[in-house]
Formats: structure tokens, sequence, C-alpha cells
């Protein structure tokens, strides 16, 4: 079967006229679908301003149930998290007999990262409680960000790369054609570069291989590395799953914005919950997965998304037959922190739209699954509603819920707000609302269980605003949420495609 359609990343790439005008169409949808939620609540408020109303309870109703049913999941992956953090897990794998065959492929594709921040990674593999000498590790430092760094990368090699079975480090070139620049297309280049001069000349079967695809300043728990192997070898079809730890932005936690700490903690809350959902788990950031469908699959270098484009690729390239398995397992990253509190809101906004780019995996996964017949038909149709659900409740809910309780009022008339329903909408709306900040107080509670040790020149009052910063969630949700979706919704449905933004990494 022809499967050629795994490569489109926007309309012109289809194969033919007909192809790039359906999924030009396509590309529409999500902004289409958002905006036109927007213009119907206005207009049916005008002139159904009493079935409005009853929406709108509705409404409320179900993301109260939603964020009860939410929290519930929130709760029990912490303490599956807290678990497994306790478990030896070394101990586990070693009473596998094959064990000792697995390595890691270490994928660490950088920009114009400093020198600490990589650092700070490595001597995290180092502690690891898993031998070295299975660690295959690969810098990808970027021709376009400057000699400099590619001379920072060999002073790197020259203090590390007796520490790893293998250390090696790529330059990835410019300008390759029907590339975009950013982590993907690095991350190919260095498995490519890995595959031709280590893998191959020393004959290790791909099967033996765990590829972990790393943001650079991702650092790992002591057994991360036992963790994933272990889960990899008791896996059932282990050759048709990637493997999902749980992203926490602990690096940085002390030192960032309220805010970006709020926007970072609720994104670690919610891969937390849909750890607890696997039929809904998709790969997100710091992932792995088999280096033999690594090699079938193709990472693809022409996607911003490329973390949950890998996953729709494997999918669709074993016509259904491939899933995410989730590792109850951290990682710690960075959360966004700039030179200055503005500088920092602005990179905030930029990371914020570069993830929800990810909404063209619906034009992707409408105009795929129109190709591939083996894949099941309510399976397509599960999928494809997780995905538009989750897009359109990024950039419509928290508008939604913050303004709809006073359309109808607004926009109804004299009539209507002479009736009982107008009187006691905002009222009951507002009460429902409040019994949702029960899902704000669980988050805080978590959120302080979760930081890491407090630095001795921090002060007291520092982790007291960290529970108090929750407050600023609804803030958050509109500008840092609904706002950067919309965005990137608009520029996909103008057809103003983004490249990727890479987020700054500082360190004080």
């Amino acid at each position: 079967m022809d499967k050629s359609y795994l490569n489109i990343s926007k309309a012109a790439d289809a194969p033919d006229l007909k192809g790039r005008k359906i999924y030009r169409f396509l590309e529409t949808l999500p902004g289409l679908i958002s905006l036109g939620t927007f213009a119907a609540v206005f207009v049916f408020s005008w002139i159904m301003p009493v079935w409005v109303s009853i929406f709108i309870i509705l409404f409320c109703f179900y993301y109260l149930f939603k964020i009860i049913f939410l929290a519930c999941h929130q709760i029990s992956s912490y303490f599956h998290m807290r678990k497994s953090l306790k478990t030896d897990w070394l101990s586990k794998v070693k009473r596998i007999k094959r064990w000792h065959n697995i390595y890691h492929l270490i994928i660490l594709p950088t920009y114009k990262e400093g020198q600490k921040v990589i650092e700070e990674s490595l001597e995290t593999f180092l502690r690891s409680f898993y031998p070295t000498k299975k660690m295959i590790v690969v810098l990808s430092i970027e021709e376009r960000a400057g000699k400099k760094f590619f001379e920072m990368a060999k002073v790197l090699k020259k203090r590390y790369g007796d520490k790893f079975f293998k250390f090696i480090v790529t330059l990835h070139p410019k300008d390759i054609k029907g590339e975009i620049a950013g982590k993907g297309s690095n991350s190919v280049w260095a498995g490519q570069v890995a595959k031709k001069k280590i893998i191959d000349p020393l004959k290790i079967p791909y099967k033996n291989i765990i590829v972990s695809n790393f943001d650079i300043d991702t650092k790992v728990y002591p057994y991360y590395f036992a963790c994933l192997t272990w889960n990899y070898l008791t896996a059932k079809k282990p050759l048709r799953a990637s493997y999902q730890p749980i992203p926490v932005y602990n690096n940085n936690v002390w030192s960032t914005s309220s805010f970006s700490r709020v926007i970072a903690t609720s994104n670690t809350f919610w891969q937390m919950v849909q750890q607890a959902r696997t039929e809904r788990l998709t790969t997100y950031s710091t992932h792995a997965m088999p280096f033999q469908a690594w090699v079938e699959v193709g990472y693809p270098a022409n996607i911003v998304s490329d973390d949950s484009r890998i996953f729709w690729r494997a999918y669709l390239y074993y016509d259904g037959d491939y899933r995410v398995i989730p590792m109850y397992y951290p990682v710690s990253m960075d959360a966004v922190m700039a030179d200055s509190f503005l500088k920092t809101a602005i990179n905030q906004y930029k990371q914020q739209r570069r993830w929800a780019w990810g909404c063209n995996e619906i034009p992707y996964l409408m105009y795929a699954f129109s190709k591939n017949k083996k894949i099941p038909k309510w399976n397509k149709i599960t999928h494809l509603y997780t995905v538009i659900d989750g897009f359109w409740s990024w950039a419509t809910a928290a508008i939604l819920i913050f303004t709809l309780g006073w359309l109808p009022l607004i926009f109804g008339g004299g009539k209507f707000n002479l009736t009982v329903l107008s009187y006691n909408l905002p009222r009951l709306t507002s009460s429902i609302m409040t019994l949702s900040l029960l899902g704000l107080v669980v988050s805080a509670i978590l959120s302080t269980m979760m930081l890491p040790k407090k630095p001795k020149n921090i002060s007291w009052v520092k982790g007291l605003t960290l529970f108090l910063q929750w407050a600023l969630l609804p803030f958050t949700l509109i500008i840092f949420g609904a706002f950067p979706a919309l965005d990137a919704q608009i520029r996909l449905m103008l057809g103003k495609y983004m490249g990727f933004w890479v987020t700054e990494k500082i360190r004080k």
C-alpha cells in the first residue's frame, strides 16, 4: 500500500491538485470550528437567549464533572508516580535475563543552549542507576547556530567521551531541502549519524536499542533508564509502542515567574491525567521508542510538532497496531524563564503557540485516515474526536466559561431580562464555577507536594507564594492558553505556516 501520505506536513505536499485542495480545506477546520463556536454563541444569545441559557447551564455542569473526573485521575497518577519513584527499577530489570542486551540511544538536539545547560543534563545520566556503558549519547549541534557552539560541543566530548559506551557530536547542516529547522530535523540527522557510525558497524540489533529523544534541558531521575528498560522488556509487542515519562518542570521552579510555574505545572498535570487514559495518550516532548520503529517509520524532519507526529506516523505506518505505554516516572525540564518579566511572558506565549500548532494534526489525521483502509473506522472516529475536542477546548473553553453567563443578558433584549431565568443565570453559573475550584485546590496541593527541595537562599515566603500562585490560573488559561491556541489555529486556517521557535534556556 502507498503510504506517501505519511510525509505530508502541509497542503502543498499532497501529490495532486485534488489532494492539495482537500488538505487545504481540512487545514481551515480547526480555526473555523473554534471561531464558529464564538460566533454561534453571540448570535444565538441574541435570537434564542432562553435556549442559550439552558445550554450555558448544561455546559457549566459538564465542565464541573469533567474537572472532578480529571482531578481524580490527577490524584491517581500522582500516587502512582510516587510509588514509581520509590521502586528499585534496576533490581527489577536485572531479573530479566536479556536486560544486558539493551542499549539506550540518547539523542540531545541543541541549538544555542549554553554549556551549563547541557552539562547539567549529562551529569544526571552519569548519576543514573544504570550502566553508562550501555548508553550511546549523540549531542547534535545546529550548523546555523554558529561555529562557537560546535567548539563547545567538542569540549564536552573531550570531557564526557569516555564516560559512556559511545559519545559522538554531530553537526546538522542548515538548509537541507524538505526540512524544517528545529528539534525534529536535528534529531533525524543525529539518528542517521548514530546508525551509520556506531550501530551498523557494531552490528547491534535494532530491536536491542531504545531511543530517548530528549529536549536539551532534560534531566533524568536516577531510575529513568532502568524503568524504561523494564517497561520495554515486559511490554506486550514492545516494538509496537512508544514509552512516555511524565514531564515535570522542576529545573528552575524556584527561579522563574509565578505565571510560568502555573503554566508549566498545569502542563505536567495534564500529562499525568493523560497517563491514566492510555487510549488518549500520544508522545509528547521527551519520549522513547524502539530504534527499529524509528528506522522503519522514519522520524519526521518536516514538521514543528515532531513529538506527536512521530506517534501518528507510527500508528498509520503499522495500520493502527501502535500505542503509547505510560511510564509513571518523571523527567525534569525547564519552565520558561528569561532575563525579564516581559520577555518571560513573551517567550511563554510563543512556546504555547508552538505547542498549539499541534492542531495541524487534525488535517493530517483526517487526510491520512481517508487513505488508510486497514485501521478500523471506530478507532479513526475516536482518535479524531479526541484530537479535535482537545484543540477546540484549548482554544475556547476558558473564554466560554468566563463569558457565557453574561452573554444572554447583554444580547437577549429587554423581554428576556425580565425573566426569572435571566436573574438566576449568572448566579447559578457563578456557583457552579465556584464548585469547580476544587480542581484548582487539588492542583495547588499536588504542585506543593511535588516541589524539589527549597534552595537555602530562598525564603519561606517564596514557598508560600508557590501555593498561592494558583489564583493566577484563570488569567493564564486565557492569556497563555486560549489566545495562543486561537493564534495557531487562525494561522493554519490562513495558510501562514509556522516554523520551529526555540525556547530560550538560561541559568542564573
